[in-house]
């Protein structure tokens, strides 16, 4: 996939931004997904050669961690949590009910490109499962109606009441 002139150029000031930084991958690879949304794979040789590593190397820490995309993904990411805690209060179902609500499968986004549906293995909100986090913000005890009520929420436009 083509990232275009001025993408490239940003990929370029930012490898050069965190070269001399100790460790400086898992930052740079975080400032790249912060200006793109996502860590094209058409990047990896420029990683790999700014910071004097080998393409698998970075390729390996891309594939490693869950939080970094390869592909562009909705203006909104939803999370469901499907650790034991959540599951024994209904995130089943709950999953169920999100992917039927917005046609979709985890890892995949809407046709409209607004949300991305991604699993996700504890939220740290146990005592108050089933939780959701979406972008940033994390929700508790959600059963299928506050979920339509939150997507209701994220999917109003701008400037109008939600």
């Amino acid at each position: 996939m083509e990232i275009g002139a001025q993408n490239t150029a940003d990929i370029s000031h930012l490898v050069t931004q965190y070269r001399a930084v100790p460790g400086g991958l898992l930052p740079l690879l975080h400032a790249i997904q912060a200006e793109l949304g996502y860590v094209p794979d058409a990047t990896v040789p420029a990683i790999a050669t700014g910071l004097n590593l080998s393409r698998a190397e970075v390729h390996g820490v891309i594939s490693f961690y869950h939080d970094f995309k390869t592909h562009p993904v909705g203006q909104h990411t939803v999370q469901i949590c499907r650790a034991e805690a959540c599951q024994s209060m209904g995130s089943r179902q709950l999953e169920a009910h999100a992917k039927a609500l917005l046609g979709v499968d985890y890892h995949e986004t809407t046709e409209d490109g607004a949300i991305t549906l991604e699993p996700v293995y504890c939220l740290g909100n146990c005592a108050c499962s089933p939780s959701v986090r979406i972008n940033n913000d994390i929700y508790a005890r959600v059963d299928a109606e506050r979920f339509d009520d939150l997507m209701a929420d994220i999917s109003a436009p701008a400037g109008e009441p939600k």
